[in-house]
């Protein structure tokens, strides 16, 4: 039987496990752009539940390592992979509640329960990820017939390895890549420091072992010029992305059936199901459909449909960049103590919490009406405790949180669980569709009028980004130097080149249609402001004319310029 103690132990153990080897993890990069932030974001989720099992004592229960562990995690998730990292040690929580004591059936059964709620809640069949690691471990452990817990978690640890080592015969783009999963990585380093506990051994120590960081200032760019190569971005599906909230008219009602109906209609299926409230995302080519048979189970709201062209492909920190966002990493772990709880006003129905990296890019939410903005973006993904915080901070019955990337989208979600106020997720993923969903807001409109009106306004702006390549790569058909300048449209690579702001006219030029009216250029903080007006000059140039330019300093990392066309 295990103990409180040694759950307690293990769990610590694989905490600084994959905080020693988050670089490792964040290293399985896929794509050429600096990104990949995976074993920081699962590092940070099951940190923030090292911290609280820590302060238990010996005499605890597994209950109660359990819960700790699943109730630290839930805040602190971080990205998909940190939200999804959680969702398994939620399911430990769940099959070892009432329980002083586990036995190897009951290991199985929470490694059973784990993987099942991760499942409910990220329900993409795609093979090659965290959640087949996950499902394969756990059926092995189904199957063995043993009483003796070292001996069940080194089956598990087998089973997590050889479906880790196959995840690039399962995904093409890893193979292409020559790597393995990173969230499937990340979890097998997690289960290896739990079971050097299970083993007898001592814990692993956390040596504090820093993040590998990328480097390529602006002169640098287009030379070729880089170093700490790394990183992993999450695959992205085409199609519309279609997500809402089904209000239960029964709390009866069949999710499965619901979550059926989704998957034979699309893919990337996501289904929580939560006392009275059913939260949906499906990848989809009918929204219509999917509505049509949702609204039978409830009234819907916080809905938004999205073309999935749109991805993030970012980022790493470069120049004068790598020290602000260090900074910012930094501020981020105090965030909690930045945001002053507020009680909530009934004389104040609506708020705004903006997620956005980059001085110039708070000051600009803010000017918008945001009342709080946190740090964050990719490769420096608030937690979801963060976002509470924020949240907290906002006297408002109803706070709009506009996560503006993909990566955040889940850990704002989470949220909404956790809050003493009505949260409202806008899923915004890219920083111009946040700005154009604060324009779009109407202070006397209801609640779900405003959710579906900022979403639309939101779903008509193209953004286009001009980041580097992180690596060699064979990517969307270009061969990718290393080094060279990426233009990016809705998420996918439509040039390359050499030289910043040559890259950033044509990719502008290219993105304006007949019916445009408005083009924002976004500086980011390795350009200068002498730069950034030259550059904001040529696309006005090269543009037809009566399109309305202007330039706006963000400040923001990585992305030498974010453009947004209207």
């Amino acid at each position: 039987m295990i103990t409180g103690k040694i759950l307690r132990d293990a769990m610590i153990s694989g905490t600084n496990n994959i905080a020693n080897q988050r670089a490792h993890v964040d290293e399985l990069n896929v794509f050429p752009v600096p990104d990949g932030d995976t074993g920081t974001n699962m590092s940070m989720t099951v940190g923030a539940a090292g911290r609280e099992l820590a302060a238990l004592s010996d005499d605890c229960s597994v209950e109660d390592a359990a819960s700790v562990a699943a109730s630290a995690m839930l805040r602190g998730a971080r990205g998909n992979s940190g939200v999804i990292t959680s969702l398994l040690f939620r399911g430990f929580s769940k099959a070892l509640a009432g329980k002083s004591k586990a036995s190897a059936a009951d290991i199985v059964a929470a490694l059973q329960k784990g993987v099942e709620g991760a499942y409910k809640a990220v329900m993409k069949p795609t093979e090659g990820t965290i959640l087949t690691v996950a499902r394969l471990a756990a059926e092995a452990a189904a199957e063995t017939q043993t009483e003796d817990v070292l001996e069940l978690w080194n089956v598990i640890l087998d089973a997590a390895q050889k479906a880790l080592d196959n995840t690039p015969n399962q995904l093409p783009v890893l193979k292409k890549a020559g790597v393995v999963d990173a969230g499937g990585q990340g979890l097998v380093i997690i289960f290896k420091g739990m079971g050097k506990v299970f083993a007898g051994e001592d814990m692993v120590q956390n040596e504090d072992v820093p993040a590998s960081k990328a480097k390529l200032s602006s002169d640098a760019a287009g030379k070729g010029v880089f170093s700490d190569d790394l990183m992993k971005v999450e695959d992205i599906t085409n199609g519309y992305c279609t997500q809402f909230l089904v209000n239960k008219n029964d709390s009866n009602v069949s999710v499965e059936k619901l979550r059926a109906f989704a998957e034979s209609n699309g893919d990337s299926v996501v289904c929580i199901d939560d006392d009275d409230v059913i939260n949906l995302h499906v990848h989809t080519a009918d929204p219509g459909k999917i509505l049509s048979e949702a609204i039978k189970y409830g009234y819907l709201t916080n809905f938004k449909i999205e073309n999935m062209h749109e991805q993030f492909l970012a980022r790493q920190k470069q120049g004068e960049g790598l020290k602000k966002q260090a900074e910012a990493e930094a501020a981020q772990e105090q965030k909690a103590s930045e945001f002053v709880y507020a009680a909530v006003d009934p004389e104040r129905p609506y708020g705004f919490v903006a997620i956005a990296a980059g001085e110039g890019l708070k000051d600009i939410f803010g000017d918008l009406g945001a009342d709080a903005v946190v740090s964050g973006g990719q490769t420096m993904n608030p937690s979801t405790e963060d976002i509470v915080s924020a949240v907290h901070s906002v006297p408002a019955q109803t706070v709009f949180v506009l996560p503006n990337n993909k990566n955040i989208i889940m850990a704002a979600e989470m949220a909404q669980k956790i809050a003493d106020r009505r949260i409202v997720v806008l899923p915004t993923r890219t920083i111009p569709q946040g700005i154009t969903a604060m324009l779009n807001f109407d202070p006397d409109a209801a609640v779900d009028a405003n959710t579906i009106n900022m979403m639309q306004a939101a779903e008509q702006v193209n953004t286009g980004l001009i980041t580097f390549a992180a690596r060699n790569s064979d990517f969307d058909g270009k061969k990718i130097k290393q080094g060279e300048i990426l233009a990016l449209e809705n998420g996918k690579l439509v040039a390359t080149g050499t030289d910043i702001t040559k890259t950033a006219y044509r990719l502008a030029r290219s993105m304006c249609k007949k019916d445009t009216n408005f083009v924002t250029v976004i500086s980011g903080c390795d350009i200068d402001s002498s730069d950034a007006e030259r550059t904001t000059e040529l696309i006005r140039s090269k543009i037809p004319a009566g399109i309305e330019v202007s330039h706006l300093n963000g400040g923001q990392p990585v992305y030498y310029y974010i453009i947004s066309v209207e």
